[in-house]
């Protein structure tokens, strides 16, 4: 794909077409991987991003308790020494 790099201010840059921006989850900011001769655009993922607000709310709530014990009543450690 050629797109044609454009003045911007006293830079230049290039724009994305939303389809690709669509298609690869490209939101507002991306990272540059500089690789030999190559310059690759990757979208930045953050999966877990917003998370901590929702866990302080949990656990204000008391919704952050375990759904079942870490340790069942038949579990044999000894097989671990």
């Amino acid at each position: 794909m050629e797109i044609p790099v454009i003045r911007i201010g006293n830079s230049k840059g290039f724009r994305l077409s939303k389809a690709l921006l669509e298609k690869y989850n490209i939101k507002d900011k991306v990272e540059l991987v500089l690789e030999k001769e190559y310059i690759i655009i990757k979208p930045i993922s953050q999966p877990r991003k917003d998370w901590e607000p929702a866990f302080k709310e949990m656990n204000e709530n008391g919704d952050d308790q375990l759904l079942f014990d870490d340790v069942f009543e038949d579990e044999n450690f000894e097989e671990w020494n």
